[in-house]
C-alpha cells in the first residue's frame, strides 16, 4: 500500500537501445544525437555520432527528459501551451519530435530522446532503438 513495484532500465538495457537506434542511424545515413535516460529523467547513455549536429546533443536529452517526465512522446503539444512549457521548465522539456518513452509491458521504464535530423527521422531512429530492447528482452538476453 506504501510502495510500489516498478522496473527500471539498466545501463545494460540503455546500451541495447543505444546500439539499436546506432545502428538504425547508420542504415539511414543520418548521424544523429540519441539520449537514454531512465524514468527521473537521469541519463543512462549517450552517443553524438560523427557528423552529428554538436547542439542537438542538448535537444536529444532534453527530449528524453521530456518524454520520461510526461510518459508520452514528444511533438503532441499545442502550438499555444509549447513556449509555456519551455519557459516553465528554463528549457528542460521540449516539444521537438523525437523523444519516446520506452516500456515493457505496460511499464514505463526510461525514455529515448534522438536529435539531429528530421522530427520523423528522429523518431524513427527512437523507434528502432526501442524495438531492439524489446528483441532483446524476447530472446532472453
Amino acid at each position: 500500500m506504501y510502495t510500489r513495484a516498478t522496473q527500471e532500465l539498466t545501463h545494460a538495457g540503455a546500451m541495447v537501445v543505444l546500439q539499436g537506434a546506432i545502428a538504425k542511424a547508420e542504415e539511414m545515413g543520418v548521424p544523429q544525437c540519441i539520449a537514454i535516460v531512465d524514468t527521473g529523467g537521469n541519463l543512462l547513455a549517450f552517443v553524438r555520432m560523427d557528423g552529428a549536429k554538436v547542439l542537438s546533443q542538448l535537444s536529444a536529452t532534453n527530449k528524453a527528459v521530456t518524454a520520461a517526465s510526461s510518459r508520452v512522446p514528444t511533438g503532441g503539444v499545442d502550438a499555444d501551451v509549447e513556449a509555456r512549457l519551455a519557459f516553465a521548465t528554463d528549457g528542460k522539456l521540449t516539444n521537438l519530435k523525437g523523444g519516446l518513452p520506452i516500456t515493457i509491458g505496460d511499464q514505463i521504464v526510461g525514455a529515448i530522446g534522438v536529435g539531429s535530423g528530421t522530427g520523423a527521422q528522429d523518431v524513427e531512429v527512437g523507434q528502432a532503438g526501442i524495438a531492439a530492447l524489446h528483441a532483446a528482452i524476447a530472446a532472453g538476453a
